[in-house]
């Protein structure tokens, strides 16, 4: 007898500390105390606990965060406090309210339910139970469906509606996420009608697409508008106010500093993926066959922070432009490679003579060599390399092919970013005049300060010494700080009180739109 005692003592100390287990509970004196209506003072948890269960088992299946609307009314043990908090001060009306103009946003307001949601309302007010347990399914679905529609029209509005990671295959840019403990929190609220006040996009570039969307007419327009209002919902990393953004589909680079542009300038980004990539793909996976390789240069979206400079790069020809590329000249032109300033290394000794390897010998999918290009003018990497960190061996630099600023569609590359003014971001960067002079001297240009010409005049000197043998070589430099940099893709935005438009270059827009089909 005495364990049964303590074996009880537990449960009764728990069920007399939780105010929900009290007869009746908070939701039976609210209802009973607003509508005057004695049945609902005959509020049982017990019963109402079978009717939830039964009912957010139907409705999960359709559910966005199913476990996480779960595991939130297991910890309050399935309290309807949504109804209970929010039902009688009027704030589930305006949740309904907000539901059915989230076609501002570009949204169909159908998927958050907010009719069925609104009839419930409707039902529950008509007053018109005879009996307590009539309204427990009501208040069961009513709590559900809107708990469902108040997250999802959070994240979507916070967090945008699809998570570009997961659709875009060279999308390295970490954005953030909706979580678990931050749903509960929303869930947990003390008032709907101030967190969804707070939850709408405040930037300016996102009110003007939307205040553009909601103008215009042409269905081809609204859409463009609409995937760029998502761009602008996914939660990117902090920048802070300086920063150096490339939009891939304007070809362009721009540092901004709050609101002034320090430099703007063309670039060139890596060319478009091949047209049926994802077959060719395949059909790669299958063979083998480097002749079925489709190629794919497209530029990844990433965020860095460029955090060094090098003048007179050295370039570490990737695998595939070897394969590719340099293996079929050498074979074309015995004299590519020295004439091209391309050293040869096996097993990571130099090779002397490159001209005479026969590459008949070697298939190019089983390349033993490694292949660099030195400094110099000839170099495909120009006269600068700007670096960053960052897993797809991208970086900024310079170019010996100056021409390709001239088209209007530079997506040429292979993919890392062409800049048109290597020489003055370079400035921007070191912030500091001597440093400065230093870099221009190892590309051979005269110092700004007269001060370095001394200095200068030594290294030209050096240079044009015949007995001596002057090999250029990289050379280092840091900027001033790191600079935020973050490479993205974005097909329309507002400038100088108008809305931009550019190609979709890459396809991204297309892939974007089928996965936000289902919002719409």
């Amino acid at each position: 007898m005495k364990k049964f005692r303590f074996l009880i003592l537990p449960f009764i100390l728990f069920i007399s500390a939780c105010g929900w287990f009290k007869s009746p509970p908070e939701i039976g004196k609210v209802l009973s105390e607003h509508f005057k209506n004695k049945i609902y003072k005959d509020f049982d948890t017990v019963a109402y606990d079978s009717i939830f269960v039964k009912t957010i088992d139907s409705l999960s299946d359709k559910f966005v965060n199913p476990k996480t609307i779960k595991a939130f009314y297991v910890n309050t043990h399935d309290e309807p406090r949504l109804v209970t908090k929010f039902y009688i001060n009027g704030e589930l009306d305006s949740l309904v309210s907000y539901l059915e103009q989230s076609g501002v946003h570009g949204f169909n307001p159908k998927i958050f339910k907010g009719d069925e949601i609104k009839g419930l309302l409707a039902e529950l007010t008509a007053n018109k139970f005879k009996k307590v347990e009539e309204s427990y399914p009501v208040i069961a679905k009513l709590e559900l469906l809107s708990a469902n529609a108040y997250l999802n029209y959070n994240n979507y509005l916070k967090y945008g509606v699809v998570n570009p990671r997961t659709i875009f295959s060279r999308y390295y840019i970490k954005v953030k996420r909706p979580d678990s403990l931050g749903m509960t929190n929303l869930l947990d609220s003390k008032s709907l009608v101030n967190t969804l006040r707070s939850v709408q996009p405040k930037s300016v570039q996102y009110k003007a697409l939307q205040a553009a969307y909601l103008k215009a007419d042409a269905e081809s327009e609204k859409r463009i508008l609409l995937l760029n209002m998502e761009r602008f919902r996914w939660k990117m990393p902090e920048t802070g106010d300086n920063y150096v953004q490339v939009n891939i589909p304007d070809f362009r680079l721009t540092w901004l500093d709050k609101t002034d542009t320090l430099i703007t300038m063309k670039v060139c980004v890596g060319g478009k993926r091949e047209n049926g990539y994802e077959d060719k793909l395949k059909a790669f996976a299958k063979s083998g066959n480097l002749d079925d390789k489709p190629k794919n240069h497209e530029t990844p979206l990433l965020f860095s922070k460029i955090n060094s400079i090098q003048a007179n790069p050295i370039w570490n020809i990737p695998v595939s432009i070897a394969q590719s590329e340099i293996y079929w000249m050498a074979r074309k032109d015995p004299y590519y490679l020295s004439n091209s300033n391309i050293k040869v290394y096996y097993k990571d000794k130099l090779i002397g003579e490159p001209d005479t390897i026969n590459w008949n010998r070697y298939s190019r999918d089983k390349l033993p060599f490694k292949f660099k290009q030195g400094s110099g003018g000839g170099n495909a990497l120009g006269k600068f390399k700007f670096i960053f960190d960052n897993s797809s061996s991208i970086y900024l630099h310079d170019t010996n092919n100056k021409n390709g600023f001239n088209l209007t569609n530079r997506a040429i590359s292979h993919g890392c970013v062409r800049i048109e003014k290597p020489l003055e971001f370079a400035e921007l960067l070191v912030q500091d005049s001597y440093t400065y002079d230093k870099l221009r001297a190892e590309v051979d240009l005269p110092p700004i300060d007269s001060t370095h010409v001394k200095w200068y005049k030594k290294r030209l000197a050096q240079k044009a010494d015949t007995l001596k043998t002057f090999q250029l070589k990289p050379a280092w430099f840091a900027p001033k700080k790191n600079v935020p940099l973050i490479i993205t893709y974005i097909t329309a935005w507002m400038q100088n009180d108008r809305i931009e438009y550019r190609p979709d270059v890459y396809g991204m827009d297309e892939k974007l739109w089928t996965a936000m089909k289902k919002f719409r």
